[in-house]
């Protein structure tokens, strides 16, 4: 009934939709709520509905979202910013597959696939008291990481290509490619803004360039903060050498462990599963100790 999408980078919404497309749901409602542009005060009429005149300004019964999504998908994004009296009303839903509109005395049975997604540390969230651990770990059914497009490169050509595809299409036009100066230039930027920057940069390519081929693009300049580690022998270590140094230098700080309070992941301000990607990724053991 449940997957969750974290954590903090945008096409969350893209990920949600494909897995609602590839699955025997697709034919049925794919509903999106995103959670932290809801006031608290109209989070549970707009997930569980309102009957007529339950409080004041309910002139008419309100079919809530969860209810609207039934024998399809809910996709719930910023699932971090609901307010902790109704993480409780949450939690119901999933363990009960059943709703209660405002003011309503039926139970409404419903069959959702539940996808989450956040831009917050949950398992930090959970220690400070913000999120409560049962609903955390019903949440957590099955975990997708999406690595920002900074950190998978090879996938800028595929991508590009893509947006290229459809902005053609749009803009009437037959441009046939990219220029590999041009992709060079792609993939030695750092995209503060994923992969709704890169689609964003090709549909202004697609609408500027006048000849069959992406000649030149326009990066933006923004300064980048970038801390060089330099070896003993007045080397400057690479990006790869000088985040390896990093983790192993907080595991070692944490004795190797990994998960949990004063865990390297907690330290290093990382999802567990995102630090033992990268530590995989650079060839770092689980069982380091220093």
């Amino acid at each position: 009934m449940c997957a969750d999408i974290g954590r903090k980078w945008p096409g969350k919404e893209k990920i949600a939709d494909r897995i609602h497309q590839l699955s025997p749901r697709k034919l049925k409602p794919f509903v999106k709520v995103n959670c932290a542009a809801l006031p608290a005060s109209l989070i549970d009429s707009e997930l569980f509905g309102h009957e007529k005149g339950s409080f004041t300004g309910a002139y008419e019964r309100k079919i809530g979202r969860f209810e609207m999504a039934h024998s399809g998908t809910i996709f719930l994004d910023e699932i971090g910013e609901i307010p902790l009296e109704l993480q409780v009303k949450l939690l119901r839903v999933l363990q009960e597959k059943e709703i209660e509109r405002i003011g309503g005395r039926v139970t409404i049975k419903t069959d959702v696939r539940v996808i989450a997604a956040t831009n917050r540390n949950l398992e930090k969230e959970v220690a400070e008291g913000r999120f409560r651990l049962d609903l955390y770990y019903r949440l957590n059914v099955i975990l997708i990481t999406m690595p920002p497009l900074r950190e998978r490169k090879e996938d800028i050509l595929a991508l590009a290509a893509h947006f290229l595809g459809i902005y053609n299409r749009k803009a009437g036009k037959a441009i046939k490619g990219i220029s590999d100066l041009v992709m060079e230039k792609m993939k030695s930027y750092h995209w503060p803004g994923n992969i709704r920057e890169l689609e964003n940069l090709i549909e202004r390519e697609v609408l500027l360039t006048r000849d069959d081929t992406i000649n030149t693009m326009a990066l933006p300049t923004m300064p980048v903060q970038t801390v060089f580690h330099v070896a003993e022998n007045g080397v400057i270590q690479t990006m790869s050498e000088n985040e390896r140094a990093h983790i192993l230098s907080a595991l070692k700080k944490c004795k190797g462990k990994i998960w949990g309070e004063g865990g390297a992941a907690d330290l290093l301000n990382l999802p567990p599963t995102t630090l033992n990607s990268k530590m995989k990724k650079l060839g770092i053991r689980k069982d380091y100790t220093g």
